[in-house]
């Protein structure tokens, strides 16, 4: 995390201005280019830097560098693959691996890699039209719906596909893809990568048909069982800690996952499922993280859950609103103002809205935006036992996603 905050420090201090340089600072572990939303949010929070800059280096590596998790280095048959016909091939099980670039424990990682680059793809457009660059916005926010080319409208999952554009079949959206899942997923399996579209949930509300299918899949996630004994399931799959049917709480993929329901009209089944996972996993024993850590992800994710809010998509300028754990959270900033978040009449049994005001005015949005921190006031809610199915469920109270750029897809 140092080395990303670092490249902005140093665009802001004109230190690279060659666009090669930027690849030094995404290290190749895991997939997708992980600076991009660095900077990306920086813009979308009022840092000031060469935005220009930033854009050449992301733009540069995206299109020069491999997408293959965990090597570092040019790009492969697989990354020029994935540039013609958008989306990063797999393997059947058992098939043979024939790229040697490829390393044998983390593998393809397919759908994950190709969920990745679509919102890399999305970041690097924010700093293109950022720079005046329309031609070059227009190609990466293209891009940026690649995921579509592996949604399987029949299941309700993004499923692998070979070269010839097939789902891989047979398949288990549980246990498919080895240890972790990784020949097409990573560390954890279909069921939390349905959600990893974060820059245009709109669009995948959307590609489900409705908003009640989307719940519905949501609803799935926390019920599903394991279906196999809990030896069994944590020896395929043992990153998927913190569990709540096939929701992974330990690890980071999962994060904004309960937040989607504002997205779709149910906010308060956000407030209900971001309670109980605050409560049944970040408690003061044993089980007071329930996975790695990972540079404060997960410490981030309750820190911003108990205030009462959650950053969905870095690059956007929104927080979507839970249920705080305190009556009272008070955010001193720079610039001498104060936020505040006041929860009334909160207890553990009162985790649900009833109602809210802004600066004193009713307020029936999802979410707010970085602009009514940064200018301070308070945001008052007004907490009960019951789930008021009224409130937060408007047109204009969902919060913003990429569904605005739908039409260039089409």
């Amino acid at each position: 995390m140092a080395g990303k905050t670092n490249a902005v420090r140093l665009v802001q201090q004109a230190k690279i201005p060659c666009r090669e340089s930027f690849y030094e600072f995404d290290e190749k572990d895991l997939n997708g280019n992980h600076a991009a939303a660095i900077f990306a949010d920086a813009l979308a929070k009022g840092i000031e830097f060469d935005v220009a800059g930033a854009f050449e280096g992301m733009h540069h590596t995206v299109l020069t560098e491999s997408m293959i998790p965990w090597y570092r280095g040019a790009k492969t048959s697989l990354d020029d693959f994935y540039h013609a016909n958008g989306w990063f091939p797999a393997l059947a099980e058992g098939e043979k691996e024939s790229v040697k670039e490829v390393n044998s424990f983390e593998n393809r990682q397919a759908v994950a890699v190709t969920l990745a680059a679509s919102y890399d793809d999305w970041c690097i457009a924010q700093l293109a039209r950022e720079a005046g660059r329309e031609e070059d916005y227009r190609f990466h926010i293209e891009r940026s719906f690649n995921y579509r080319h592996l949604f399987n409208t029949q299941t309700g999952f993004f499923h692998p596909k070979n070269a010839e554009g097939e789902f891989i079949q047979p398949f288990d959206y549980i246990f498919s893809g080895g240890t972790g899942a990784r020949a097409y997923y990573d560390e954890n399996n279909a069921w939390t990568y349905i959600w990893d579209v974060h820059h245009n949930i709109a669009d995948l509300i959307a590609l489900f048909g409705s908003k009640e299918r989307f719940t519905a899949k949501l609803d799935e996630l926390f019920k599903q069982g394991l279906t196999t004994s809990k030896w069994q399931y944590y020896a395929k799959l043992p990153d998927s800690s913190g569990g709540v049917g096939q929701y992974v709480m330990g690890n980071e993929p999962s994060f904004h996952i309960p937040y989607l329901y504002c997205y779709a009209g149910e906010p308060w089944k956000t407030q209900k499922r971001v309670r109980m996972l605050m409560e049944s996993w970040f408690r003061n024993d044993l089980m007071g993280i329930c996975g790695d850590e990972d540079g404060g992800g997960m410490s981030a994710f309750y820190v911003f859950s108990a205030m009462g809010f959650y950053p969905v998509t870095a690059g956007l300028p929104y927080y979507v609103i839970g249920s705080p754990l305190f009556d009272e959270v008070e955010i001193t900033l720079d610039n001498g103002n104060t936020f505040r978040v006041v929860a009334e009449n909160n207890s553990k049994e009162n985790k649900y809205i009833q109602s809210a005001t802004l600066n004193g005015k009713p307020y029936t949005k999802t979410y707010f935006s970085h602009e009514d921190i940064l200018a301070g006031g308070e945001l008052h809610l007004k907490m009960g036992n019951r789930p008021n199915k009224t409130w937060g469920v408007g047109a204009d109270a969902v919060p913003p996603s990429e569904g605005s750029a739908i039409n260039l897809m089409k």
